[in-house]
């Protein structure tokens, strides 16, 4: 495979990279022990994973053609896994957008200026879904523990 896209940080520090190759497309993102301190394999998943709340939802842009898809609603996430969130809920910006087109005479010339006005739209809000798989596999860790003590009594 090759690298299609490396991405580094303000410091210059590489951070990820969007990796090609024959097996499909890799986004790997920068893991190595070295770049990590305050590691803690000593926390409660299950009861984190409790809190989130899976939905079945339809995407408004699709309009009439829109199917069921599974997912999560990102502000609700936010609460239990903050990492996975980017944006703020509700959030809006402005946005510059043409109120009347510029008038062109017939050799392309402006005649008229475009009247330019100001809006505010929404800034909606992202999920990086891939964050949630560490703490469904402790989670699926921390039930096999509890299977295995309870097979064991």
């Amino acid at each position: 495979g090759y690298a299609a896209a490396l991405f580094y940080d303000a410091s210059n520090t590489f951070q990820g990279q969007i990796q090609v190759g024959s097996g499909g497309t890799g986004y790997l993102t920068s893991s190595d022990y070295r770049l990590k301190t305050a590691v803690n394999y000593d926390f409660d998943a299950t009861t984190r994973l409790k809190q989130l709340r899976p939905a079945r939802f339809e995407w408004i842009a699709d309009g009439d053609d829109a199917v069921p898809v599974d997912g999560f609603l990102a502000h609700e996430v936010q609460d239990v896994v903050p990492e996975a969130i980017s944006g703020t809920k509700d959030a809006m910006m402005d946005e510059e957008y043409e109120v009347t087109p510029a008038v062109l005479d017939d050799d392309g010339n402006e005649v008229t200026p475009a009247v330019m006005g100001t809006r505010s739209v929404p800034d909606y809000q992202g999920i990086d879904q891939s964050k949630l798989v560490p703490l469904l596999v402790k989670t699926i860790q921390e039930l096999e523990a509890r299977i295995t003590a309870l097979e064991a009594s």
